[in-house]
């Protein structure tokens, strides 16, 4: 009896086990469905843009809108620029910005700064925490270049909202670089 009553309980507890796997696959694939969909929605955003320069690190994608000049952005160099943060779902607009510390993208969405006093961001890339996309889409930047920085959600925020960002959002960020050094 005591046999049987354990083979019934372990049973249950692998037929539990199995349920809760397919469920977390489950999950999984839905996830991997989403960020495939943003990255072909990013590939097809930068494939119209056939008069730019395409720079693909990690999982980010930079699209060089102004070539910039001297030393390019090491992963240990320090980098000074400008932002502006949007979601993304295979185009951009003021109404999708969530953070900037760019005065005219702010003026231009007409609404407060970020960083109201319009402070140049500077990051030592070694100690810096950005997420995932951003910091690899910054590597090769070189001073003066003006960019796009586009990731899908596997590289940003993940599975977790962030302010007003929702959970699994592809991001693009518009970048204005101020400097490089890379000592």
């Amino acid at each position: 009896m005591n046999f049987s009553k354990t083979m019934k309980g372990t049973i249950r507890i692998f037929a539990l086990m199995i349920l809760a796997f397919a469920g977390m696959s489950c999950m999984k694939s839905k996830l991997e469905v989403t960020y495939n969909k943003q990255e072909s929605q990013i590939d097809k955003y930068l494939s119209s843009k056939t008069d730019m320069r395409i720079e693909r690190n990690g999982g980010a994608n930079r699209l060089v809108t102004v070539e910039g000049e001297g030393e390019a952005l090491s992963g240990n160099g320090f980098v000074s620029f400008y932002y502006a943060g949007y979601t993304f779902s295979g185009s951009f607009s003021a109404a999708n910005m969530f953070v900037t510390n760019h005065q005219a993208s702010a003026e231009q969405a007409g609404w407060d700064l970020t960083d109201a006093d319009y402070a140049i961001h500077e990051t030592n890339m070694a100690d810096a925490k950005l997420i995932q996309g951003l910091k690899d889409g910054l590597i090769g930047v070189r001073a003066g270049e003006e960019c796009e920085i586009l990731f899908s959600g596997k590289f940003g925020f993940g599975n977790e909202s962030f302010g007003i960002i929702p959970a699994n959002s592809a991001l693009l960020y518009k970048i204005w670089v101020v400097g490089v050094t890379n000592d």
